[in-house]
């Protein structure tokens, strides 16, 4: 197997001597080298724009958002869809992360799970996978076979497929309809991809998912206004949202939170339109969850 094309598996030249250096100078060298992933990022919004438009139709054909990828490619898309169902108020079946090897190598690395197709290809069958759905194939070096596999067989049922990859010409970018490529250069430490190539995988993960959110009316204004208030920080955060929304006062929100059973944006819909919760969760229903629509 020859790895000596791949940037991901280069040498930076700037930290040959990183075992010499100082702390402060291997944190300052750090820095400089994590300056250069937004920049990377931007090059490829182009794409990145192009998946989320597909992401969002699939949303509303009743599909599901699906990340797929091995070590820390893998652990980054479990860790963005868990992320969905507080943030969105999603459940938990309409993002998930599958990772080589299964959830046991979310801290524990599972010895040849990345080198199996086919094991690629089962993870997906045993979620149903379905022409609705959206896979996104996340590899830092871009060629590893179990996301080849899970994006062939997507592919083949007639999923929408996406890949996400480090590397420019990346092979997996030949198993998918949309190819974002983030090249962000050697990592400091020779070949540790959860460095510069973690952060920029997370960095297009943030802007599938939350662009894609906001598409099916999960925002209003900046505002996530879906937020599950399953602690007594997010019930506060909660009620400052509807406050946000609404210009009305705590004692308001915290009213009309209540009489919404605690969904914020039902609370807001009741406050901005004066209806009753029943009428505001059929005008919410008529306008797809938007509440901007629901108020026009």
């Amino acid at each position: 197997m020859d790895l000596s094309h791949l940037t991901t598996e280069n040498r930076n030249q700037k930290t040959m001597q990183l075992d010499e250096l100082s702390i402060e100078k291997v944190l300052t060298l750090m820095n400089e080298e994590d300056h250069n992933v937004p920049e990377s990022v931007k090059q490829a919004l182009p794409n990145i724009e192009a998946a989320v438009q597909v992401i969002i139709q699939r949303f509303q054909n009743e599909g599901r958002l699906i990340y797929m990828g091995a070590g820390t490619s893998g652990r980054l898309g479990v860790l963005d869809a868990a992320e969905c169902v507080p943030t969105f108020g999603t459940e938990p079946e309409l993002v998930q992360g599958l990772i080589a090897g299964g959830m046991q190598a979310m801290t524990v690395a599972v010895e040849g799970a990345e080198d199996s197709p086919t094991l690629g290809r089962e993870d997906l069958e045993a979620i149903h996978l379905t022409a609705n759905d959206t896979v996104v194939g996340i590899a830092a070096s871009g060629r590893t076979p179990y996301v080849i596999g899970g994006l062939d067989y997507a592919n083949q049922i007639g999923a929408s497929t996406v890949s996400l990859a480090c590397n420019f010409d990346a092979l997996i970018s030949q198993h998918a309809t949309i190819n974002i490529e983030v090249e962000v250069g050697p990592e400091i430490l020779t070949g540790s991809t959860r460095l510069k190539s973690g952060t920029a995988q997370k960095l297009v993960l943030n802007m599938l998912s939350t662009a894609s959110m906001i598409g099916i009316g999960k925002v209003y204004k900046n505002l996530m206004v879906d937020v599950k208030p399953t602690n007594e920080k997010l019930v506060e955060r909660a009620k400052r949202i509807i406050m946000a929304a609404t210009d009305c006062t705590y004692d308001v929100a915290a009213t009309q939170f209540s009489a919404a059973n605690e969904d914020v944006k039902l609370a807001i819909v009741m406050i901005l339109t004066d209806l009753s919760a029943n009428e505001a969760k059929e005008r919410l229903t008529q306008a797809h969850g938007f509440v901007r629509q629901t108020i026009q």
